[in-house]
């Protein structure tokens, strides 16, 4: 039955993907005779969402294990393109790639974090919570450790870290939307919303996976296409994981004479001086503030009684002070963040292929721990991201869960194979041809995307040509950039936004439906009313699915951080919440109630700490004011969960050993666990 159900899947998805293919080639004969680079924009992003939508209508289901697990029979291969595609969120697709191109060397903590996390899933969960069966994580924790309370404190922790993941797909979505479609940032946003909700909202764990093989298709396609063109085009071979060397060895040629030019020197200073002028009004504060109100008035009340002065220049003079701080600790954050960004352009920047790069030893040695702590928290992330492991509950039996993790190893790494070559190649052509062109004559690119505020560029020195210093990308930018910074048809720039969009909205629906079924099975059905039905379960569930989607869309409209911060922080929350409890929770049968229950509020409180104050000095509105404090060790907020996972182990170790042991059968549970067959 299954074999034939895997024979019916392969026929249907070949000839799906011949048919996108097919697409691909007609828009791209279409814009040969002429079709304005818009209407490409619109025709990927309507196709695509239009295919999503009829896959979870035909998937469409009332039944609980259809809704909650897709009738627990996808097969190992596709359950892992569903995983690879639930797995490759807009952060890998679009602010991987970008962080590689920034960070350089660092950036591989990424890939290294997210592969190692499969290999820890593959070991030490995977198999076992599947043979466990049920529906989510926080069922594992009721079952295991016994009582709702340890079940609330997992749902607790399970919307938390998904919340965080989901608006930063979300966030990705109306970027997209915004530059491709030239929708308004937060229109976007909510058009991109009812892409998502079409496919949860009606299926279920049973649309979101067919769908989800369906966007692995586009997404893989989108991703690998644009760099292999880039690949032929500079070094002849198509094959850009295998030359991308080569090309790294020109960038650092290039960077060795860029970095040392004249110009390039001059701009670095005058960033240097600029962020010392901060540092001096900081430091004068509130006298400084006060002053340069006066002076501000002063210049607005000459220009007043100037004839010959114009009205646009009153009107500057007027709006910078409007806009100044009100008052003294307002001007001393806006003017911290000023001078932090003056001197990061200050700084001589990195070469690309440098391990843990830094002025001094001091500096090197804080790299060093920022990558390996970074590691570390994406590899238990990884292994504790509700929305992944739900997954494994989808496949007929253990054996295919285990065959599921490799499926998903092997499609994920198309991928993380590639991401080094995007970040090598856009950044030979940065260096090559937009570095020191003139800024009047720059590609239309940079204005477009400017627009959005993920571009940037400033003549600080006014030479009319643009330094390396006077431009900043945001990380996010480089992978949806890339074709127009390489001169590809615009054609290639509607596939890589087709295939960005499909990587976040596979990854919201597997997040949204994760809250949905924390909050409606586990807290609806399994603590406030255990005799609801079914139809009425499927009620509440879809009903707090538009209840979430539309809160995290609202988030995702303020732009709260970079995509990659985001996705950072949720692994660190999902790490210190989860991955001690579900560990001990299958190899060690002495962990009890009161230990997994200590254990997980100890590590998710240490790691909000952290994180929070690391981060931020003012929350306006918690009413928070100058909280931020200095990291320890020099270990940043993306990697807040390294203090507390191993806080999480031995707070469970400590109260499980002072606390009774767990009940025989409880113990017997843990034992059969342990023999993961079938």
């Amino acid at each position: 039955m299954n074999s034939e159900l895997a024979d019916r899947l392969r026929r249907y998805y070949l000839a799906y993907t011949g048919g996108f293919v097919a697409l691909i080639a007609l828009l791209a004969l279409l814009e040969r005779h002429g079709m304005p680079p818009r209407w490409i924009g619109y025709a990927f992003l309507f196709f695509t969402i239009m295919i999503y939508a009829a896959i979870g209508i035909m998937s469409r289901t009332a039944n609980v294990s259809e809704y909650y697990v897709a009738g627990r029979r996808v097969p190992a291969v596709f359950n892992g393109m569903a995983t690879g595609a639930d797995w490759m969120s807009a952060a890998s697709f679009i602010g991987l790639a970008g962080t590689l191109y920034l960070s350089g060397y660092q950036g591989l903590a990424y890939v290294m974090g997210w592969t190692g996390g499969y290999v820890l899933v593959a070991l030490f969960l995977a198999p076992y919570l599947r043979k466990f069966g049920q529906y989510t994580i926080p069922d594992f924790l009721a079952a295991r450790y016994g009582g709702n309370a340890v079940r609330l404190v997992g749902v607790f922790a399970a919307v938390l870290a998904s919340f965080v993941y989901v608006v930063a797909q979300i966030y990705g979505v109306g970027l997209i939307a915004s530059r491709f479609v030239g929708l308004q940032f937060e229109i976007g946003i909510f058009l991109g919303l009812a892409g998502i909700l079409v496919c949860s909202f009606l299926g279920g764990m049973r649309a979101v996976t067919w769908t989800q093989v369906a966007q692995y298709v586009i997404l893989i396609i989108a991703y690998i296409a644009p760099v292999t063109l880039l690949s032929m085009k500079v070094t002849s071979v198509p094959v850009p994981q295998l030359v991308y060397g080569e090309v790294l060895e020109k960038v650092r040629v290039l960077e060795t004479q860029i970095f040392h030019l004249p110009a390039e020197e001059d701009a670095r200073r005058r960033y240097q001086q600029r962020a010392d002028a901060y540092a001096g009004r900081i430091e004068r504060l509130p006298a400084s503030l006060v002053e340069e109100k006066q002076q501000l008035s002063a210049a607005i009340n000459e220009r007043k009684l100037d004839a010959n002065a114009s009205m646009r220049e009153v009107l500057a003079l007027e709006r910078q002070r409007r806009e100044l701080p009100a008052t003294p600790e307002a001007a001393r954050a806006k003017w911290g963040e000023a001078k932090q960004a003056a001197l990061e352009r200050a700084a001589v920047p990195s070469h690309h292929a440098e391990a843990f790069p830094g002025a001094s030893e001091e500096q090197r040695n804080a790299a060093r721990i920022n990558f390996l702590t970074l590691v570390f928290c994406l590899m238990v992330g990884t292994a504790a991201l509700p929305h992944i492991l739900v997954r494994y509950y989808t496949t007929p039996s253990v054996r295919e869960a285990r065959k599921s993790v490799f499926w998903s190893l092997l499609f994920i790494l198309a991928l993380y194979l590639t991401a080094p070559a995007y970040a090598v190649f856009a950044k030979y052509e940065i260096y090559l041809h937009l570095v020191n062109s003139e800024i009047a004559r720059l590609p239309g690119w940079i204005a477009a995307w400017g627009k959005l505020g993920l571009v940037s560029i400033e003549d600080i020195n006014g030479d009319g040509l643009l330094q390396l210093a006077e431009l900043t990308l945001n990380p996010d930018v480089i992978v949806l950039a890339t074709p127009e910074i390489a001169g590809l048809p615009y054609v290639v720039s509607g596939l890589v936004a087709a295939g960005a969009l499909a990587a976040a909205l596979s990854t919201a629906d597997g997040l949204l439906l994760t809250i949905t079924g924390a909050l409606s099975h586990d807290v609806y059905y399994k603590v406030i009313r255990p005799q609801a039905t079914t139809q009425w379960r499927l009620v509440i569930s879809k009903s707090l699915l538009l209840v979430v989607a539309v809160m995290a869309a609202m988030v995702a409209a303020q732009k709260p951080a970079t995509i990659l911060s985001m996705v950072a922080w949720a692994f660190s929350i999902a790490g210190a919440s989860f991955f001690p409890a579900l560990v001990l929770g299958i190899f060690w049968r002495r962990a009890n109630k009161p230990g997994a229950i200590a254990g997980m509020l100890a590590g998710l409180a240490m790691t909000l700490y952290y994180m929070l104050r690391v981060q931020f000095d003012n929350i306006p509105w918690l009413g928070l004011h100058g909280i931020g404090m200095e990291p320890w060790l020099e270990v940043q907020s993306t990697s807040a969960g390294v203090w507390g996972v191993p806080v999480g182990f031995v707070v469970i170790v400590v109260v499980s050993l002072l606390t009774a042991p767990p009940p025989p059968q409880t113990q017997a549970l843990v034992e059969r666990l342990r023999y993961p067959v079938g």
